[in-house]
């Protein structure tokens, strides 16, 4: 299980977060905030990774596709926006066949959001910030 580094938007208190966290929130060990929530998923870990008491929202991307790469940083931000509100999870198509195969990805980036493990709503192409946030909205505890 790899680990990274996370800085506490509140308390700048650097974390020590498991990438594959499981499904709890993580926060910080300091001032007890929630902290960015975004992992690389894989076809063996989706099943877990789309297990959360928040929403989760699932990145097709390729490394070769555009769009995907303009949709990246996009999505960094929403994790620190959005931390205990959201989960974001980004599959590589080109890596993990077998899970956009079964969601039937044919375009890319393909964002998918999930609620209790099943998909509640999905996006196709990129879009500006202020549009996905506004789409996702809905979705997300206040």
């Amino acid at each position: 299980m790899t680990e990274e580094m996370i800085s506490c938007a509140k308390c700048g208190t650097m974390n020590r977060v498991k990438a594959e966290n499981g499904t709890k929130v993580p926060v910080c060990g300091n001032c007890r905030t929630a902290l960015p929530w975004l992992v690389h998923g894989t076809d063996a870990s989706f099943n877990t990774d789309i297990e959360a008491p928040v929403p989760v929202l699932v990145d097709f991307w390729a490394e070769w596709c555009g769009p995907c790469r303009m949709v990246g940083p996009v999505l960094e931000e929403l994790s620190r926006d959005l931390a205990g509100k959201l989960k974001i999870v980004k599959l590589n198509v080109d890596e993990n066949q077998g899970i956009a195969g079964a969601f039937q990805i044919q375009s890319i980036p393909t964002l998918v959001l999930f609620k209790e493990g099943q998909p509640v709503d999905g996006i196709v192409g990129a879009m500006p910030k202020a549009a996905l946030v506004a789409k996702l909205s809905p979705h997300l505890a206040n």
